[in-house]
């Protein structure tokens, strides 16, 4: 369990989130046109992996614009904004604000994936959401970067992530 902040107040995950080195967990998330995708969708390329509470808050928004901007100088590598928002809400928020340089995907179904990668928030206000992780995976499905943003409220390190790509 790790134990992160939420506007300075304590909060808990309901594990530590995937380690440098260890291979990516499977996933099944759904997309914006309803369809389930998996981690094996992605084979051969290099993730990075956006987490965050919800597209709907002012942090996790600017961090979705910002990796988006990222994203188009990027190669053989997909941006994947994962949240537990509805896919329509993502989709809405992108074609709102004109990115079409990430890839968005829900856990809205089972919260499987925050649990897998155990970076689902267990209290507060925000239980059951996930918290603000940065994953990257390069193209055989290890981690070769991990943060967990200490304080939710806190965009994450995009140069750390960056040099890691």
């Amino acid at each position: 369990m790790a134990s992160i902040t939420l506007d300075g107040n304590p909060i808990n995950t309901s594990g530590e989130i995937p380690k440098i080195g260890t291979k990516a967990h499977g996933f099944t998330l759904v997309n914006s046109k309803l369809s389930e995708i998996t981690l094996q969708n992605f084979a051969g390329h290099q993730l990075l992996l956006n987490i965050f509470p919800s597209v709907e808050t002012g942090v996790c928004s600017a961090a979705v614009r910002k990796f988006n901007q990222i994203a188009s100088g990027l190669s053989n590598t997909k941006v994947l904004c994962i949240s537990r928002d509805l896919p329509f809400a993502q989709s809405r928020f992108c074609a709102s604000e004109g990115l079409e340089n990430v890839i968005n995907l829900s856990d809205f179904k089972t919260g499987q994936f925050g649990k897998d990668y155990g970076l689902e928030i267990t209290e507060g206000i925000f239980g059951g959401l996930h918290s603000r992780v940065v994953l990257i995976v390069d193209e055989i499905g290890t981690i070769v970067y991990a943060e967990q943003v200490p304080e939710i409220a806190t965009e994450p390190n995009y140069e750390a992530a960056l040099a890691a790509l």
